[in-house]
């Protein structure tokens, strides 16, 4: 793979603060140009003898270098490379081959330069070496920059490029909706974790209060108000009818608590358990407001998964899935299951019967179903909302018609597998959909497939009239013996020919 010196040689090395160009220079001797370069590429004073800038075009502004570096990237030459290249390199007469090469780093952006221009390229080790030395010692050979100059202008150019690449939309970020169910999902844990506890260590004082109020949040706020139950506060009844809004509550717990059978507790403890029972309710309230807060972001995120599934339901399919994009790209098969593929891989391993639902056990649809349709709803569901992700993740316009539409024809669907009311067609329903959206008719987006599956019963039916025409065919011309009577014929003969050999090996042995 070496690259032997036999004509002259110019290398192009892209940089972040614009385009050089650097001219070998040959020695005497006829050597490896890979050897050269190996040899020297670690000392600047020795590189500096192989290799001399010849020309240096800086980029206008960041603009024009990020133009530059997306063109190249893409197997492009921009048109600034290309009037730095005619400038520079010795001119090449039509018809007859440059008697120089130009070394670049990459075979795409040689074939764009070959296709662009009369220069012959040359992408091989030796110029990979080359550029290897350019690329560490360019501040020297380039000279006139400061110290530090080309670090923060790869830095730049690198932040504006990855800018350019990452299309950031705020408004769509569903890193957020992610990190809010898991939130949610573990401030529900921890409020009822928290909420048992009030009800023990209140318990020992004031045991009745559990039958009367069950409710986690509305407890903790009884136990605010009523506090010790030997010296009820005034106007305790009004404050427990407020709370709890039940009239018949508020005077149950007052007549409870003059016959209670609990302890007597301290003004320490009393105080540490209303303190703890305060934590308890603000965390309520605040888990409350974190399910607005969902409520709205799916809305604005995937809003047809939303009015499909429910905000809870959905967000959880997004955050098991890792974002929206990866739940676009799974197949409905996929969302069937997804959440229950520690089951499906059990029943995998013993041979037992699959999962039939994994996180879609949560939405109403199937719980609404009959047991034996539990499966049939949850795949035609894990279809609906398939179909959901992707427009709400690849739809230029956000709208929630659509999944709304699919929702009615779910609930539609559940009420033909319990009454047998045939549903309304998917084309027209979709069609409906599409104009109460806005985005069109939805004629030139659907087209009916019944024509061709007519056109393919036609085909049969000739197929079929063509063979009747080749039996009777057959008929007619005295090949009247039927197929089964062939068979026998066939048959009788085999056995004949076999009876025949099995006498010969008799006489043959006698």
């Amino acid at each position: 793979s070496t690259c032997y010196i036999v004509m002259g040689l110019y290398i192009l090395y892209e940089s972040a603060s614009g385009f050089a160009l650097f001219e070998h220079v040959a020695s005497d001797a006829v050597g490896s140009l890979l050897e050269q370069a190996q040899d020297s590429v670690l000392d600047l004073s020795k590189f500096s003898r192989i290799v001399k800038l010849k020309a240096f075009m800086p980029f206008k502004s960041a603009e024009n270098a990020l133009e530059a570096i997306n063109d190249i990237t893409e197997g492009v030459m921009p048109d600034d490379m290309k009037e730095f290249l005619n400038m520079n390199l010795p001119a090449v007469k039509k018809g007859k081959k440059a008697a120089f090469k130009l070394g670049v780093a990459e075979v795409r952006i040689a074939n764009a330069i070959q296709e662009g221009t009369d220069f012959s390229c040359q992408v091989d080790e030796g110029t990979a070496e080359l550029l290897r030395g350019i690329r560490q010692h360019f501040p020297q050979l380039a000279k006139g920059f400061r110290e530090g100059d080309i670090e923060k202008a790869q830095l730049g150019l690198a932040h504006s490029y990855s800018r350019s690449k990452v299309k950031f939309n705020v408004n769509r970020v569903d890193n957020m909706v992610i990190q809010a169910i898991s939130l949610l999902d573990q401030m529900d844990k921890d409020v009822n974790t928290f909420a048992m506890r009030v009800k023990e260590w209140y318990g020992w004082h004031f045991p009745e209060l559990v039958k009367i109020v069950p409710d986690n949040m509305q407890y903790a706020q009884a136990v605010q108000l009523v506090k010790r139950k030997e010296a009820l506060p005034e106007n305790l009844e009004d404050s427990l009818t407020e709370t709890l809004d039940d009239p018949e509550k508020a005077r149950a717990i007052i007549e409870a608590a003059k016959s209670s059978m609990g302890y007597e507790i301290s003004d320490v403890d009393i105080e540490n358990i209303l303190l703890f029972a305060g934590r308890v309710v603000h965390l309520a309230k605040y888990r409350k407001s974190l399910a607005d807060y969902l409520q709205q972001k799916m809305g604005t995120i995937a809003p047809n998964l939303s009015q499909l599934v429910g905000e809870t339901v959905g967000a959880r399919l997004i955050s098991h899935a890792g974002s929206l994009t990866s739940l676009a790209k799974y197949p409905a098969s996929t969302i069937q299951i997804l959440g229950a593929e520690k089951a499906l891989f059990r029943a995998l391993k013993t041979r037992g019967n699959t999962p039939k639902y994994g996180l879609l056990f949560h939405s109403s649809f199937i719980g609404k179903a009959a047991p034996k349709n539990k499966g049939r709803i949850s795949r035609y569901l894990a279809n609906k909302c398939s179909i959901a992700s992707r427009l709400d993740c690849f739809a230029d316009t956000q709208t929630s018609a659509i999944g709304a539409a699919m929702r009615q024809q779910v609930e539609d669907r559940l009420k033909f597998y319990d009454s047998g009311v045939a549903p309304a067609k998917n084309i027209d329903v979709m069609k409906a959909a599409l104009e109460k959206s806005g985005l069109g008719s939805g004629d030139d987006l659907m087209e009916e497939s019944t024509p061709k599956k007519k056109e393919g019963k036609k085909e049969k039916g000739e197929k079929s009239a063509k063979k009747d025409k080749k039996s009777k065919d057959k008929e007619s011309k005295g090949d009247k013996t039927p197929k089964s009577e062939k068979k026998s014929k066939k048959r009788s003969r085999d056995e004949d020919g076999s009876k025949s050999t099995e006498k010969k090996k008799k006489k043959s042995k006698q």
